[in-house]
């Protein structure tokens, strides 16, 4: 929901949620998700993360990605959850101007969840932009081709 808030311009409803959502993943502590939900405390960074970058402000969103994916949390979430992610730190990168930590995440992405990567929209974008740089950052050029942008 405040994904859906900051991409739809409601910036400080998308921060009002997702400060709900932290309070919540608090109580939780210890909690071993018997549902399967994934959801916790690393889950409200990685929507903080996310709105940052929803937002225009790709620095902070960045400052907060590279504190998220050292936490404990991040390697039990999903690897649709981590590889959708990655795909949206890529793009964070991309607004920085910095093509070789968003080529490391697309392939980190491929890695990790490939049909976030080779199926995902946004991810073949991305995956066009990055490859145009000349030369393409190591791993992109490969993307490229398993994607269908290249031969």
């Amino acid at each position: 929901m405040s994904r859906r808030a900051a991409g739809c311009g409601e910036h400080r409803r998308a921060g009002e949620l997702t400060d709900r959502a932290a309070g919540i993943a608090a109580s939780l502590r210890g909690y071993d998700d018997m549902h399967r939900s994934s959801f916790g405390p690393v889950a409200v960074e990685l929507a903080r993360v996310l709105v940052a970058a929803q937002r225009g402000d790709a620095v902070e969103a960045l400052r907060r990605h590279s504190t998220v994916v050292r936490r404990e949390g991040w390697r039990r979430l999903p690897a649709e959850h981590r590889g959708a992610y990655l795909v949206d730190a890529a793009r964070a990168y991309l607004q920085v101007g910095d093509l070789r930590v968003a080529a490391r995440a697309l392939v980190d992405a491929d890695s990790i969840a490939p049909a976030e990567v080779r199926c995902r929209p946004l991810a073949r974008t991305l995956i066009a932009d990055v490859a145009r740089a000349q030369p393409a950052p190591a791993g992109v050029a490969r993307l490229a081709t398993l994607v269908g942008l290249t031969r």
